[in-house]
Formats: structure tokens, sequence, C-alpha cells
């Protein structure tokens, strides 16, 4: 199982982009998250987001490229991964998300 990643800028352009990969290929959306930067309580610091996404590697692919093209169409793409061939001990990390986690207390 290949996993891919993709950091764009924005919650809601996660959104988009998210749904541009899943259509784009057979991939499965496994976390959206947010990557705080350090400086991230400052309101003019942008929120960076991750989507990650499983299948083929084929498949992560075209919905990797499909994702890039969407993120740069808004100028809010950032950078992207694919691991072709996730092994056992990061495969917890495809579905590591912070997201709500603040809202647990």
């Amino acid at each position: 199982m290949a996993l891919g990643m993709i950091e764009v800028f924005g919650f809601a352009t996660s959104i988009v982009v998210a749904d541009a990969m899943a259509k784009a290929a057979d991939v499965q959306v496994v976390a959206i998250d947010k990557n705080k930067p350090a400086a991230g309580d400052d309101a003019r610091v942008p929120l960076v987001m991750a989507i990650k996404v499983e299948g083929s590697a084929a498949a992560v692919e075209a919905a990797i490229q499909a994702g890039k093209a969407e993120a740069e169409k808004r100028e809010l793409y950032i950078t992207h991964k694919v691991i072709a061939r996730q092994s056992e001990d990061i495969e917890w990390f495809a579905r590591l998300s912070a997201l709500g986690k603040d809202k647990l207390r």
C-alpha cells in the first residue's frame, strides 16, 4: 500500500484538494491534518494542512498530481511526498491527525 501526502495552505483548500484527489484515482483519504507552524498562533501565519491518501502506487501518484494541480490553481500548494511502499512501522503515521485534539478537554 502506498501513502501520499500533500501540504497546502488553508482548511477550505484541503477539502477541495482532498475531493479532487479522491475523484482522480482509486485512493482512500485517510487523514486531513493541520500542521501548525511555530508561529501559528499569530493570525498572520496561514494554517498549513496535510492531506494523506492510500492506494496503489500508481493511484496515489495520480491523486497527488490532481491535488497538486488543484492547489496550484489557487497558489496554495506547498509540497508533497509519495511513499510507494510504506513499512509497518509508519502505517500509524498515515492516520495520525491533530484535528480536534484541542477540543477533547
